[in-house]
């Protein structure tokens, strides 16, 4: 009678076992479907956001476009928020997140990460005729940054003795001193400086030297070996074959840096 029971309960837990177990998305079962999911930024530019004629466009997305094609596969792109990037990995919504995502290990208890893609940092920006390499060397001229954010501490933290630290209320604030000549220096994310020199062709400004770096990496659900190696060889190749240098030249008005790898 014990028996009986037990088998009973067994056989009535088994669907339940089964249905529990996630698909895995693994590289030959892309393949073998013929299309890939990616998710790309929802509204984040230059990265990923709605382009002017419905499209998606952005360096993830090209990023992601340049993948399908590799893998000679279609793509369905899946724009997400921030906080969706993880769990739609997890639950298989996506095969691969390419959303401007940053490595640290509270993350990496979650998914696998690939060697970084893209840059991403906080650095100084100005004209080309300002020989400005260092945050010492900002001694003398006028800073632009918006108030309470990381770039604003770490001046106020290293700046040297005759800097003239100027605070806004936001980036566009910050932004437009810069434009009008009320600053020498801006201080902001890459992403905001590209925004700056897309938005005014004309403007004469480049990197200077990066505060503090904080590189995109592509998102691998956990257990998906071959997907995570071919990716990074994916990354290999376009780095070295200038594909990445291209897109960052192209979405962030600057060459490609060195890049992490993992």
């Amino acid at each position: 009678m014990l028996k009986r029971l037990m088998k009973t309960a067994m056989a009535a837990l088994l669907p339940a076992l089964i249905v529990a177990v996630p698909a895995k998305a693994e590289l030959s079962d892309i393949l073998s479907a013929g299309t890939i999911k990616i998710a790309i930024p929802e509204n984040f530019p230059p990265f990923g956001s709605l382009g002017a004629e419905g499209d998606y466009v952005g360096y993830d997305v090209d990023v992601a476009n340049l993948i399908a094609a590799d893998l000679g596969v279609e793509i369905e792109l899946v724009p997400v928020t921030s906080k969706q990037r993880i769990p739609f990995l997890e639950t298989d919504r996506v095969d691969l997140v390419i959303s401007s995502m940053g490595a640290n290990p509270e993350r990496a208890k979650s998914i696998w990460f690939s060697s970084a893609y893209a840059p991403f940092f906080s650095g100084a920006f100005a004209s080309s005729d300002k020989a400005i390499s260092s945050v010492e060397e900002l001694s003398g001229f006028k800073v632009g940054v918006t108030g309470g954010t990381l770039e604003d501490l770490e001046l106020t933290e290293k700046g040297p003795e005759g800097i003239e630290i100027i605070r806004f209320g936001d980036n566009a604030a910050n932004l437009a001193a810069y434009v009008s000549g009320q600053t020498d220096v801006i201080v902001t994310g890459n992403t905001v400086a590209a925004q700056l020199a897309a938005d005014n062709p004309d403007l004469d400004v480049e990197t200077k030297f990066i505060i503090k770096e904080s590189p995109a990496f592509i998102g691998v659900k956990k257990g998906n070996v071959d997907l995570l190696q071919w990716v990074n060889v994916f990354i290999l190749h376009k780095k070295l074959g200038g594909d990445l240098n291209s897109l960052s030249e192209k979405w962030l008005g600057q060459e490609l840096p060195d890049l992490p790898a993992l």
